[in-house]
């Protein structure tokens, strides 16, 4: 929790509200006293994430950032002009240093014009009385652009690759086609190798989603203030495209496993993946391991009993448990610590990787808000709360920063993000003709499946993702005895 500041007597019974603390640490308080609580002075400078995050809950940033500009300013009138000059130069520093992690933290609050035109006129502002802060304006601000520019083009980037995916035409009409598609072993049959190249992919766009996107996904307006449609627009896309790859690569390696006629080649890609597997998690990269996991459990893979009865499954069956979702995932969650722990004692790039089960971090970071009430009984703002909201995103923020240390293979990387896959139809379709059902059931199905997917017209395409809403849940789906899949809910 965040030390007693020295406003922490100015604040009582003030215009700004009360704020109250409990063992030196800030528990509750006005949004007002929140906002008061954000502005720098010479002696005091707020925690950036947590106190940035808190007040978006309840109002857009462009009025954050007006409002905490202007009580830094006003917080330096004296009536005397030279005076004022003096203090002001004497807190310049700090709201640089504000406005410089606001910039570098939040980066995307400032695609709003009005959020530039404030930066802008505290820019002016600043070289009135202090070049040497200035200059850092200066300078934050072409870092910035830089930042944003690279935003707009990976965004460009990702939407480029979805349409390849989606119009790739359909060289393969049927299995017996197959032998002319390239398949991941005829890219990279080296485990090691494929799991560095999914690091790459999921450092990349780890490293794109915002911290606010976590609080605009699930963020709803305050029925105590009036900021009408502000939380209807939740720009969460950077999110929702890092779920939709987890998606994709769970596709992607149900389709390996389909495509092959002969049963031991299909073996061979199980036994490949699972390979994969546990290099990812002996890197640390836990979303891509559980993509793999979910697409091996997956009924149209399950199903195929006779490929299974040529696989060692003893390595797989040791990753299913780090990943076993009883005890609210206890398990991953300890793997999870000691990952930590090794990034934060660790020396080497590699060692400082942890990508974590993403659509678990979602679902942690909303049941926390769910929880809790956002506002107490007498209208304060549950700081308590919002400061261990604030501890996961910084934590998050920690992960995403990490600079991926393995030699990129764009042939290995354009076939990850680029090649066909099947849909969940298809795949069945495909799981059929490699090994025909075994009762009415799967009879019944595959009957229907043909009438909506005749074989000849199967074609690979982009699968949509498992759900389309900006909120995503976890839920769990039994593939056997021993082994849980685990999907994000419609």
């Amino acid at each position: 929790m965040p030390p007693t500041t020295p406003y922490a007597g100015k604040f009582s019974g003030s215009s700004y509200g009360e704020m109250c603390y409990h063992d030196n640490s800030l528990v509750s308080a006005s949004l007002e006293a929140l906002i008061q609580h954000l502005v720098p002075t010479v002696d005091y400078y707020p925690d950036v994430v947590c106190f940035h995050l808190s007040p978006r809950l309840f109002l857009p940033p462009y009025e954050l950032m007006t409002r905490v500009c202007h009580l830094c300013v006003e917080q330096q009138r004296s009536g005397d002009a030279l005076l004022d000059k003096i203090r002001f130069r004497e807190v310049a520093p700090k709201l640089v240093q504000l406005l410089t992690e606001w910039t570098e933290t939040f980066p995307y609050d400032f695609r709003d014009d009005r959020m530039m035109r404030c930066l802008k006129d505290m820019t002016h502002h600043v070289a009135r009385g202090d070049e040497y802060s200035w200059r850092a304006m200066q300078q934050m601000t072409q870092r910035l652009i830089k930042r944003l520019s690279a935003l707009g083009q990976y965004e460009e980037a990702v939407a480029e690759l979805n349409a390849a995916a989606a119009e790739r035409p359909a060289a393969l009409k049927s299995k017996q086609a197959s032998g002319q598609r390239s398949d991941v072993l005829s890219v990279c049959d080296d485990p090691f190798i494929l799991a560095q190249q999914l690091t790459h992919i999921e450092l990349d766009r780890l490293s794109f989603i915002g911290p606010e996107e976590f609080i605009q996904s699930f963020a709803m307006k305050d029925p105590l203030e009036n900021h009408k449609g502000f939380f209807r627009k939740r720009k969460t896309s950077n999110l929702e495209a890092y779920v939709n790859w987890f998606n994709r690569l769970s596709y992607l390696v149900a389709t390996e496993i389909c495509m092959p006629v002969k049963k031991k080649h299909r073996a061979r890609i199980i036994e490949f993946f699972i390979d994969v597997a546990q290099e990812c998690f002996n890197i640390g990269n836990f979303n891509s391991l559980m993509a793999i996991i979910t697409g091996m459990n997956m009924s149209p893979i399950a199903r195929l009993k006779k490929t299974w009865s040529k696989v060692n499954t003893d390595k797989f069956e040791i990753l299913e448990h780090q990943m076993d979702p009883s005890s609210n995932f206890s398990n991953y969650r300890t793997a999870l610590r000691g990952a930590t722990q090794r990034s934060e004692t660790g020396h080497s790039s590699q060692e400082k990787i942890v990508i974590p089960f993403f659509s678990l971090l979602i679902k942690d970071i909303y049941f926390l808000n769910e929880g809790c009430s956002s506002r107490l009984t007498n209208g304060h703002i549950n700081f308590e709360k919002l400061w261990e909201l604030a501890k996961q995103v910084s934590e998050f923020l920690v992960w995403r920063q990490v600079i991926c240390p393995f030699d990129r293979d764009r042939r290995i990387l354009q076939y990850l993000v680029t090649t066909p896959v099947y849909n969940e139809d298809e795949l069945h379709l495909a799981s059929y003709e490699s090994e025909g059902p075994e009762n009415n059931m799967e009879k019944d199905s595959r009957r229907s499946l043909r009438w909506v997917w005749p074989i000849s017209r199967c074609s690979f395409r982009w699968v949509w993702p498992i759900s389309r809403r900006s909120l995503r849940w976890v839920w769990p789906i039994r593939r056997r005895s021993n082994g849980w899949v685990w999907f994000i809910d419609r």
